[in-house]
C-alpha cells in the first residue's frame, strides 16, 4: 500500500494546530509577562514561567508514582485493597525470586565493569598519538539504542547446529578450537552475564569519555614531580590518578548503576525476558500488561524505585561535596 498525502491529510493538519496551539501559548505567556506590573522581586514573573513545567511534572511524575503506589496495595484491576499481599507475592514466588537474583547480578557486575573498562581504556590512549580515533571506536555504541545492540549481540550469540556454517561469532569461534557450538541464551545464569556485556559494551564509551576528561585535569606538575620522584605506573595510577578522578568515578558509577537497574530493553529484545534472565523492569511490564497483573506489576515499580533512591541520595551528596571544594 503506497503512501497517499490525501489519506495524511487529516493527521498533518491536527499536527499543525497543536504546533500553533503551543506557540500561541507561548506567546501570550511572553506577552503577559512583559507587559505585566514590576515588582520588587517579580515573583508573579517567575510563577508563570514555572507554571507549565510544575503542572508537566505533577502529571507526568507525581501522580503516577502516587497512583502506582495505590495500586501496588490493590488486586489485579486496582480496585480491591490487598494490604501488602503483592510484596509478599515478591519474595516468596520462585520465578520473582530468580527476577531479584538477576537484577542484582546485573547491579553487581556491570556497573562495576563498564566503568573499569573505561577507566582502563581512558589511561591506555591518555596523550597518545591515535588518543581520537581510539576514544571514537569505543564511544561508538553509545550511539546505537539498547535495541540495536541487542541485535548485534544476539547475531554474536546465534547458535547454528554442528556441522552447518557458524553466523554467530561466539561459536564459530568455539569450533575453531575443536568445541561444539552452544545455545549461549538459553543456559542459565550463563545467558545472564552474557546479557550483562551488552550493557557493558554499551556504557563503556561513556565512562571511558567522563573519566579521560577529569584524567586531563591532573596538574602536568603533579605527575612530572611523580615521575622525578620514581614512582612506576601502578604506584601514579594509586597514589595520583585514583584520588584525583574518585570524585568523578563515583558519579560514573552511580549513573550506570541507575541506567543497570532500569534495564528492559536488552532483556526483553534478546529473550524476552524466559530462560530465567528476566529483571525487575521487564517483570514489572510482563506482570501489568501481559498477564494482566497491575498490582503486582506495581509492587515491582514501587521496589525499584526505592533501590533507585539511595544511589540518586549518594550521586545530590557528591555533587554538593564537589561544589563546596569548588
Amino acid at each position: 500500500m503506497g503512501f497517499s498525502i490525501l489519506d495524511e491529510l487529516p493527521k498533518l493538519v491536527w499536527l499543525l494546530i497543536g504546533v500553533a496551539a503551543f506557540l500561541a501559548a507561548i506567546g501570550c505567556l511572553l506577552f503577559f509577562v512583559d507587559r505585566g506590573p514590576r515588582t520588587k522581586y517579580e515573583w508573579w514573573q517567575a510563577s508563570l514561567f514555572l507554571a507549565p513545567a510544575l503542572i508537566l511534572l505533577l502529571l507526568g511524575l507525581v501522580y503516577p508514582a502516587v497512583r502506582t503506589t495505590f495500586l501496588s496495595f490493590s488486586d489485579s484491576r486496582g480496585e480491591n485493597w490487598v494490604g501488602l499481599q503483592n510484596y509478599t507475592w515478591m519474595f516468596t514466588q520462585p520465578l520473582i525470586l530468580t527476577v531479584l537474583r538477576n537484577t542484582l547480578l546485573w547491579v553487581v557486575f556491570a556497573p562495576a565493569l563498564a566503568t573499569a573498562t573505561g577507566l582502563m581504556y581512558a589511561i591506555l590512549v591518555d596523550r597518545r598519538r591515535f588518543e581520537s580515533l581510539a576514544k571514537s571506536l569505543i564511544f561508538m555504541p553509545m550511539a546505537i539504542s539498547f535495541v540495536g545492540a541487542s541485535i548485534i549481540w544476539k547475531f554474536v550469540y546465534a547458535y547454528s547446529p554442528a556441522g552447518d556454517d557458524q553466523i554467530g561469532v561466539l561459536n564459530q569461534v568455539v569450533v575453531w578450537f575443536g568445541g561444539e557450538p552452544q545455545l549461549w541464551l538459553l543456559n542459565p545464569p550463563l545467558n545472564t552475564l552474557l546479557l550483562i556485556v551488552v550493557l557493558i559494551w554499551v556504557q563503556a564509551g561513556f565512562a571511558m569519555v567522563v573519566l579521560s576528561a577529569s584524567i586531563k585535569a591532573i596538574p602536568d606538575e603533579i605527575i612530572e614531580a611523580a615521575r622525578i620522584d620514581g614512582t612506576n605506573a601502578w604506584q601514579q595510577f594509586r597514589h595520583i590518578t585514583l584520588p584525583s578522578v574518585w570524585p568523578t568515578l563515583t558519579v560514573v558509577l552511580i549513573t550506570i548503576s541507575v541506567q543497570t537497574l532500569k534495564v528492559f530493553d536488552i532483556v526483553r529484545t534478546m529473550t524476552g525476558g524466559q530462560y530465567e534472565t528476566s529483571v525487575i523492569a521487564n517483570e514489572m511490564y510482563a506482570q501489568a500488561f501481559r498477564y494482566g497483573e497491575l498490582g503486582q506489576g506495581s509492587a515491582l515499580a514501587v521496589f525499584l524505585f526505592v533501590l533507585v533512591i539511595p544511589l540518586v541520595i549518594v550521586q545530590m551528596r557528591t555533587n554538593r561535596r564537589q561544589r563546596e571544594q569548588r
